[in-house]
């Protein structure tokens, strides 16, 4: 089956998160891909978890980070796979057709994966970063508080 470059940036960007995009190159014994949904889970229990308990509840800062991350990584790797030159494409997961066919090439469909994959894991990246730190910081001062009193 020849794997398509566009495909598999949209996979990346849509679906990675749940490992769709390593399935599509890689088959059903990618254990990677059956890992990707761990952290994924862990992030939408830890933004259940601040709705459901505030957003002071430390478990869900901590359960949040792995989600932001995974999202970037998978925006990241969608980049990676859209801007990948098509011979190097068609070598590494079509190697019995043309290095120059035409699933390995870059269309405008591609570009709007990684346009959409550049604002949506930077946007995921940094603000889990951000959230996570500032429910850190503000934990350790109440802390201070708590010991200066």
């Amino acid at each position: 089956m020849m794997k398509n470059k566009t495909w598999a940036a949209w996979l990346s960007f849509l679906g990675g998160p749940m490992g769709l995009h390593r399935f599509y190159l890689f088959g059903l014994g990618d254990s990677l891909g059956w890992l990707l949904p761990i952290p994924t889970a862990l992030g939408m229990y830890g933004i259940s978890r601040a709705q459901e308990f505030g957003i002071d509840d430390m478990a869900s800062w901590w359960l949040v980070l792995p989600l932001g991350l995974n999202i970037a990584a998978c925006s990241l790797n969608a980049i990676v796979y859209a801007l990948m030159d098509a011979q190097k494409w068609n070598q590494r997961f079509n190697p019995s057709i043309d290095p120059s066919s035409a699933c390995g090439q870059t269309n405008w469909l591609t570009i709007g994966a990684v346009v959409l994959s550049l604002l949506v894991g930077t946007t995921a990246l940094l603000s889990s970063l951000a959230y996570g730190f500032q429910r850190y910081f503000e934990y350790q001062i109440e802390e201070a508080r708590k010991i200066s009193q």
